[in-house]
């Protein structure tokens, strides 16, 4: 699990300049906020409690060490899903079968970080849960929670967010306008559509009026504003009376605030264009974002054309009606969860479930077309598309595990996410989905095969390898009863590798021989093809056969290189780490170490990266670096600790570690050791890898490393830097201040100063830079 810095702000925007006005609720909250652990925000649909809560997490950054971040739940329809969208907001990857609930609860124990839960009324009961177990099982845990309802746990304050200030009567003077939020909001977003727009004399009492109109909502302020690239303040005002109507359902009981919201949106809806008022509740079937070419699949049909729907897009954009986020070169599109449900209660029964159907059916064409594709070049598109498309595969997920007779289409969604569950998802998340598509579809099927072999990876990654086995055995016998000769293949591999890491050599090795001829077999470069290669040249190694271990990464190496794919030569110089390792020839494992580690980088396979910072601890404890060696221990540890049993329980990996921890304690003693070993612990993911990255591996003898020959080439200007100021006396504190870097950055250049001069004090940094000075 990763340490988190003390500047993070998880999934807000880095700048909080659209905040308009709330500083007494800023200071008020924040004081709430000092005198418990949950304070909840609530107040009608549209007041703004998330801006609120956003502005809250941008103020009060500094105050938490290990972050402000955010938990956005209004896409999120299952209460079951509660705990593990934390943990994804968190960036947890936990691949141990233990629940979400207790992953949280052990990750946050010792952390000082501020949680802000975004939209929790439709999921009350079970962000209660969640809430009340986290706040019991981390003391220094602070939640910010909006909903339009209160929690309703102990220690709970609850501080209602008012509307925004609005003149009470017609009595506003010039020199007044500007103190009231409501008029300011609408002067900021008018004049973004408008660049000619100032509030002033002429208008400031009818903006004042319309405000009033709209009881101060930030909401319906801003949807009124939006139409001033068409129209004056006074035609909005005059459209707006006529055009007043309640929306909660016939009935006036419910608050003004809420209705006025809600013709808000009826008085937006009737201003659009007929086919924008077609598009705009179909586009509410996507929970989450969506680009252009989903709209158009899903919302096309007798109706409105490709081209229409695209065209509502960009109207519905325009009309503040749709939010576009931008990936890249990418616009994806995505609806306020206010707006969504007013578009979801203008369908018919029938239409939602037609378009339901016709979401989940893009979906599942998508995720099969990036299984498809997932041997080459685009990996990492691939993946990034399936990320910012998690909701809607959620959701496509459980229509098919809900809706009677699709259950074969989960299996198929399911075994088609195999890569993203191994590579970068989490294996229970994935084993959960294929388990319950198993368990409705029973059925001998190619779709229960390949669901069978994928649940068998995951159940492998977790360390379960007797019930992978059984998986995969009965993946075997099915397969051959329907002539499934790729399942048959992919599953003589995975049973293979399973009891490859359960140190069976002898039924491994000629699995893995079989699995490889059987793959080749099949006749067309693949993922299973790589791995099946470089599983293999492991199995080899550890028999003593590194000639043939070798061939076979050669193998790999070109396989891999012809079609650009990189996940699968990660593992192969992980591999090649691990024969370079057994032969002695540690400069060149310490090349594979360090390319592997380039490539995970924007890959971020932690399983991979974990065993990477694992075999770096057992060069340098081999080069007598007892310290720098104990570092990567604790880092390595850290990042073992969600990925279930250490090494995998593989116990050449585990024998090869006990040799590294022995040398390393013999060459700097039991208490130096702790102390270095906790620094590892104690660094986050991204500074874990930094620092092995570049960190100077040098797998010569002690007495060339520390030549001086060509030093001041070595360090970078950032590090002449720090090496100037440790020679001003400065501690890593106050260089961290001076550079305007963490603390641990700075500690971070401190080590690799003195692994690239080979030193073991500041002092000598000190001698050096100045004799360098004087030269």
């Amino acid at each position: 699990m990763m340490k988190m810095t003390s500047r993070r702000i998880g999934g807000f925007p880095d700048n909080p300049s659209s905040f308009v006005g709330r500083r007494r609720a800023v200071d008020e909250v924040k004081r709430l906020l000092s005198r418990g652990r949950l304070v909840t925000l609530t107040g009608p649909g549209g007041v703004g409690k998330s801006r609120l809560a956003s502005r809250l997490a941008q103020d009060l950054r500094r105050a938490f060490p290990d972050g402000v971040w955010l938990v956005k739940l209004a896409e999120l329809s299952d209460e079951s899903l509660v705990a593990r969208a934390v943990a994804s907001s968190l960036r947890l990857h936990d691949r141990t079968a233990r629940t979400p609930e207790d992953v949280l609860a052990d990750h946050l124990a010792d952390k000082q970080l501020l949680l802000v839960l975004d939209n929790c009324e439709h999921l009350r009961d079970a962000c209660a849960r969640i809430v009340a177990t986290l706040l019991e099982a981390a003391p220094n845990l602070h939640v910010l929670a909006t909903s339009r309802e209160p929690l309703m746990i102990s220690g709970e304050q609850i501080w209602t967010v008012p509307p925004l200030s609005v003149p009470t009567d017609n009595a506003l003077a010039q020199d007044t306008a500007h103190e009231y939020e409501a008029l300011k909001l609408f002067e900021d977003r008018a004049s973004a559509v408008s660049p000619e727009f100032t509030l002033g004399p002429d208008n400031m009492q009818t903006v004042a009026r319309l405000c009033r109109r709209l009881d101060g909502l930030p909401l319906a302020i801003e949807l009124a504003a939006v139409l001033m690239q068409a129209l004056s303040v006074e035609q909005i005002l005059v459209r707006l009376k006529n055009q007043y109507r309640l929306l909660a359902e016939g009935s006036r009981a419910g608050l003004p605030r809420h209705q006025t919201l809600r013709a808000t949106m009826e008085w937006s809806f009737s201003l659009c264009t007929q086919q924008e008022r077609v598009l705009w509740p179909r586009l509410s079937i996507f929970p989450g974002e969506f680009d252009i070419e989903a709209a158009q699949r899903v919302c096309t049909d007798d109706e409105l054309s490709p081209d229409e729907v695209f065209m509502g897009v960009v109207g519905l954009v325009e009309k503040s009606i749709l939010n576009r986020e931008q990936h890249g070169v990418t616009s994806r599109y995505r609806l306020l969860a206010t707006i969504r449900d007013f578009g979801l209660e203008r369908l018919s029964d029938a239409s939602l479930a037609t378009l339901r159907r016709k979401h989940r059916d893009y979906y599942l064409d998508l995720v099969e077309q990036a299984d498809a594709n997932w041997f080459g070049s685009h990996q990492l598109q691939w993946f990034s598309l399936l990320q910012l498309d998690q909701p809607n595969l959620w959701a496509a997920l459980d229509y098919c595990l809900t809706e009677p007779g699709e259950a074969r289409a989960g299996l198929r969604m399911a075994g088609a996410l195999w890569f993203y569950w191994v590579a970068f998802g989490s294996p229970q998340e994935g084993r959960d989905w294929l388990e319950q598509a198993l368990a409705l579809d029973s059925q001998p099927s190619q779709e229960r095969t390949k669901a069978l072999w994928v649940n068998g990876y995951l159940a492998i990654r977790q360390g379960y390898t007797d019930a992978a086995l059984n998986m995969l055995n009965e993946c075997s016998r099915l397969a051959r009863d329907l002539d499934d000769p790729a399942a048959l293949a992919h599953a003589a591999q995975l049973s293979g590798h399973a009891e490859l890491v359960s140190n069976n050599l002898t039924r491994a090795v000629p699995l893995l021989e079989q699995a490889l001829s059987q793959e080749r077999a099949l006749g067309k470069p693949s993922t299973h093809l790589a791995t099946a290669l470089f599983r293999l040249a492991l199995a080899r190694n550890l028999t003593g056969d590194a000639d043939r271990s070798l061939s076979l990464c050669e193998e790999c190496e070109t396989l891999c290189r012809a079609h650009g794919e990189r996940w699968s030569r990660s593992w192969m110089l992980w591999i090649l780490t691990v024969i370079r390792w057994t032969q002695g020839d540690l400069q060149r494992m310490t090349t594979h170490l360090r390319e592997c580690l380039e490539i995970e980088r924007p890959l971020n396979d932690p399983l991979n990266i974990a065993l990477c910072i694992e075999a770096l601890a057992w060069v340098e404890a081999r080069n007598g670096n007892g310290e720098r060696a104990a570092e990567l221990l604790g880092a390595s540890y850290k990042l073992w600790r969600p990925l279930g049993e250490y090494l995998l329980g593989f116990h050449h990996y585990i024998g090869w570690h006990n040799q590294c921890e022995e040398r390393a304690r013999r060459a700097i003693g039991d208490k130096a050791f702790e102390a270095a070993y906790q620094r590892g612990a104690g660094r986050t993911v991204d500074e874990i890898v930094a620092c092995a990255l570049n960190a100077k591996m040098e797998a010569s003898s002690s007495s060339q490393a520390k030549s001086k020959a060509g030093i001041p080439a070595l360090l970078t200007p950032r590090e002449r830097e720090v090496a100037q100021l440790i020679t001003q006396g400065l501690s890593n504190k106050e260089i961290a201040a001076c550079l305007l870097v963490s603390r641990r950055t700075a500690e971070c250049h401190v080590e690799h100063i003195l692994t690239k001069l080979g030193f073991t004090s500041r002092a000598r940094v000190a001698a050096w830079f100045k004799e360098q000075q004087r030269a």
